[in-house]
């Protein structure tokens, strides 16, 4: 994923949660989902009927909101030939804004990827499914960690490991009870070892043929030599799946934890992956944290100050940052300061150190906008992390979601 890429990803789940938080009376927000083969005068057929059906509510003030919202999303309409080339989606409606006021509000979305089917909604909130759907990563693989004693099955769904299904086996150990042969032992620990990779077989082919079969990538199989050649061997897989087999990797352990350790083995044969290259940037990130000198900087101050002085290689970004960068004014005075605030923290009642009037934000800036857009000028790369692994969670919790890998020591 490049930059833009990420960037896109970042401001479209930005603007997914900012749509979450609004919230109308009744069923009058209004949610539409235009294909981009839908024919715009079909739609305004529907939403024309629509109108004249609303006619029939009730409540006074709903019958006028929804048919305000419908005439609202008619006019924007009115602009289109034709929907964009993945289509788009309208949301409208008349908005709560806190202490009985209220706004009509029309939000056009283009999204990252086509719209496949054509969908009108009402309700007291806006249908957000389909385009929430479109930031879950679709690639899937299957995992699974075995040796003849134990065997977990889990899948890998973008950068999230899920464990699946634990089984355990009845092989016995290689020393043989009294009374038999080591032969018929031998013989014995053999199809109770079949039995059990019969058995892995079996569930995992369960759960990985369970994903849709566009998103399913391929399985990744770990364990101890020779069981998971073993397993390999004896294609014990449904056929379909024996196909996708990308490769045999050395673990140590087969309970939830070998899943991990299997993840980070086949990091070379996963290396487009998003989680791969993330948790590779987050491991350099803490080696060079508890070195002797270590070339990093965290925390909003400390990287924009090694930011303003070109020392920055890699800034990482965590994709669940929702900060702001206020421009705070006196009222009465030339006094002015820049802070950095979480969304949504706009109001605070604070005096002017110079003259001891009132402060006030007089304009804000998405702290993400602004560092990549300073990352542009400085020629510094810029990487999203998710919280959905253990060190990009780190990157969010423990250094406030802004960190950088340097290039040189800036002394600050």
């Amino acid at each position: 994923m490049t930059i833009s890429q990420a960037h896109k990803r970042y401001e479209f789940k930005r603007q997914l949660e900012e749509m979450r938080r609004k919230t109308g009376k009744g069923t009058e927000l209004i949610s539409l989902y235009i294909p981009y083969d839908k024919l715009i005068s079909d739609v305004t057929a529907q939403l024309r009927a629509e109108h004249g059906q609303a006619a029939n509510i009730k409540s006074k003030s709903t019958r006028t909101n929804v048919q305000s919202a419908l005439e609202s999303v008619l006019a924007r309409l009115s602009y289109y030939n034709k929907p964009p080339e993945r289509g788009f989606v309208i949301f409208c409606g008349k908005l709560e804004l806190g202490g009985h006021r209220t706004t009509l509000d029309t939000i056009i979305i283009e999204p990252p990827e086509p719209i496949t089917s054509y969908k009108y909604h009402c309700d007291s909130s806006f249908y957000l499914e389909p385009l929430e759907y479109m930031l879950v990563e679709q690639k899937t693989f299957g995992l699974l960690a075995v040796d003849r004693r134990e065997a977990t099955v889990g899948l890998l769904r973008g950068k999230v490991i899920e464990a699946r299904k634990r089984m355990t086996s009845t092989v016995p150990g290689k020393q043989r009870q009294g009374g038999q042969s080591a032969k018929r032992f031998q013989q014995l620990r053999l199809i109770a070892i079949h039995d059990f990779y019969k058995k892995i077989g079996n569930g995992a082919s369960e759960i990985f043929l369970s994903v849709d079969h566009k998103d399913f990538e391929g399985v990744l199989i770990g364990g101890p030599s020779p069981t998971k050649e073993e397993f390999f061997e004896g294609e014990f897989l449904h056929h379909e799946l024996q196909k996708k087999i990308i490769g045999l990797f050395d673990v140590a352990y087969t309970d939830e934890s070998g899943l991990h350790e299997l993840v980070d083995a086949a990091s070379d044969a996963l290396q487009d992956l998003d989680v791969i290259k993330q948790k590779k940037i987050m491991q350099r990130f803490m080696q060079e944290l508890v070195s002797d000198g270590g070339l990093v900087a965290y925390g909003d101050q400390q990287v924009r100050e090694n930011l303003a002085m070109g020392a920055v290689g890699t800034l990482l970004i965590s994709e669940d940052l929702r900060q702001v960068r206020a421009d705070i004014r006196c009222q009465n005075c030339d006094y002015t300061r820049k802070d950095t605030r979480e969304y949504g923290s706009y109001d605070f009642e604070e005096k002017c150190p110079l003259c001891s009037s009132d402060l006030k934000i007089v304009d804000t800036v998405d702290v993400v906008d602004e560092l990549t857009e300073l990352c542009d000028q400085m020629g510094t790369g810029v990487e999203f992390i998710s919280t959905d692994f253990e060190e990009g969670d780190q990157l969010m919790r423990a250094f406030g979601g802004i960190a950088a890998i340097l290039r040189y020591n800036a002394g600050v």
